[in-house]
């Protein structure tokens, strides 16, 4: 008879997988682990060998009864999985750097999620995912699939549409982030503080907060106001809000909203940083380069500090008492990315939404939000729109699908521009592309 739960994390070489070994070392005495499989490419092995030696020091210290096992062979990892994490970067931080350079070159937006940055990332990794499923619907059908994997949405959505894994969920620590930015403004304990969230990923409104029970929604927009005070990231450059629009919007914008509101600041800033040498994947890499540097001292047993300032704080803290509610059928509320089923009355009921649930043993039941607020709802509707039409690209491998996706997102100004990166991007990123290279693109 099997005891305890196996963990596979794909993608187990990132920077980010200390964050998740210090959650399921946290949380052990819930929720039963017995082992995690860290699984990785070759070109990724020697990070996953630094980390898996770093996971092996944390186990060992913390004195738990938990399994390190590093592979490059996926399958063998996945086999008879109870839960299965992604977190993968098809391509790595170079790939990230091309899809922030491009776009910038032509003076659009160059980030990883967002534009055309987002696409692409959604072009390269949707495939990948897919691979993924089919091998999780032969080696553990009855296996979680917990996707972190950006654009978290988009892969959501890809798995639900082109795949029969149905426990699938995405998360993203945005919303958790949030509730934490919130609680410190208030100077209370996160664990009093609770936000409705609805929209997508990366687009995602807070229509209401809660301390105790009670609405301070109106206090913390107040709050927000104040040019000092607000949620940020370590990845988004900060830029206050102007009050009356913050007031009229009357909903809580998350941090990537900027790249949307304050577009034309939000380029001059990414340009400054393109012209001085460095886009965020730069800024990254260095991180990441000090980060591993940290994580091969043989005395370091323990999540460093340092890992925050990468852009992923909380990330453990979301994995694992996401896993641990389904496990334990808590029936508390969190916010994931999930099949909408009417949650968001504006949006496809078939669509990936991320919005606050009840998690239980079977999964995500999505809180009803009624309709989005007319004054987001648009713009929800428009990244929707983006997000089917980059789905359908990423499957398919279709030219004319992927210039359409392009064109329709916001913070991309014509449809000429759109060709002009597509064709540039779709050279530059060929290897990670074989749906397209197929068709003679």
């Amino acid at each position: 008879m099997k005891t305890g739960l196996k963990i596979v994390t794909i993608g187990g070489g990132s920077s980010y997988t200390p964050e998740l070994i210090e959650g399921f070392i946290n949380y052990h005495n819930e929720l039963p682990v017995r082992e995690i499989w860290l699984v990785d490419v070759e070109e990724g092995k020697e990070k996953l060998d630094i980390v898996g030696n770093l996971a092996k020091r944390m186990v060992k210290k913390a004195g738990v009864s938990i399994e390190i096992h590093l592979t490059l062979d996926r399958k063998e990892a996945l086999k008879s999985a109870d839960f299965v994490t992604t977190q993968f970067r098809v391509g790595m931080l170079d790939a990230r750097g091309k899809d922030e350079r491009i776009p910038l070159k032509h003076g659009v937006l160059g980030q990883e999620t967002n534009g055309p940055g987002g696409l692409f990332k959604a072009l390269r990794t949707i495939p990948v995912i897919l691979d993924i499923c089919r091998e999780m619907e032969e080696l553990c059908p009855n296996a979680w699939l917990i996707n972190f994997t950006n654009p978290a949405g988009m892969v959501t959505e890809a798995v639900l549409r082109y795949s029969t894994i149905k426990k699938v969920v995405g998360l993203c620590n945005v919303p958790i982030g949030m509730e934490m930015g919130v609680a410190s403004l208030l100077g209370v304990d996160p664990n009093r503080v609770r936000i409705n969230f609805a929209g997508l990923n990366h687009m995602v409104y807070g229509l209401d907060v809660f301390v105790d029970g009670v609405s301070v929604k109106d206090q913390v927009i107040s709050l927000l106001t104040d040019p000092d005070k607000s949620i940020t990231m370590q990845n988004i450059h900060a830029m206050g809000w102007e009050p009356e629009f913050l007031k009229a919007l009357d909903v809580l914008p998350c941090p990537y909203h900027h790249y949307y509101y304050k577009s034309g600041e939000m380029l001059a800033e990414e340009l400054k940083n393109f012209k001085e040498g460095g886009t965020r994947a730069e800024v990254v890499k260095k991180l990441e380069d000090e980060l591993f540097e940290l994580y091969k001292d043989p005395n370091l047993a323990i999540k460093p500090p340092q890992l925050e300032k990468r852009g992923g704080a909380y990330y453990s803290e979301a994995a694992v008492r996401l896993i641990h509610s389904i496990y334990t059928d808590k029936r508390d509320i969190q916010t994931v990315n999930t099949r909408n089923n009417g949650a968001i009355s504006s949006l496809p009921a078939d669509s990936a939404v991320e919005v606050s649930c009840i998690i239980t043993s079977t999964g995500p039941k999505p809180l009803a939000m009624g309709e989005l607020p007319i004054y987001v709802n648009g713009l929800v509707q428009q990244i929707k729109s983006f997000e089917r039409a980059a789905i359908d690209a990423a499957v398919s491998g279709d030219y004319r699908t992927a210039l359409l996706a392009m064109s329709i997102n916001p913070l991309v100004p014509s449809d000429r521009i759109a060709k002009i990166i597509l064709d540039e991007m779709l050279e530059a990123h060929k290897k990670y592309l074989p749906q397209f290279s197929m068709k003679g693109v």
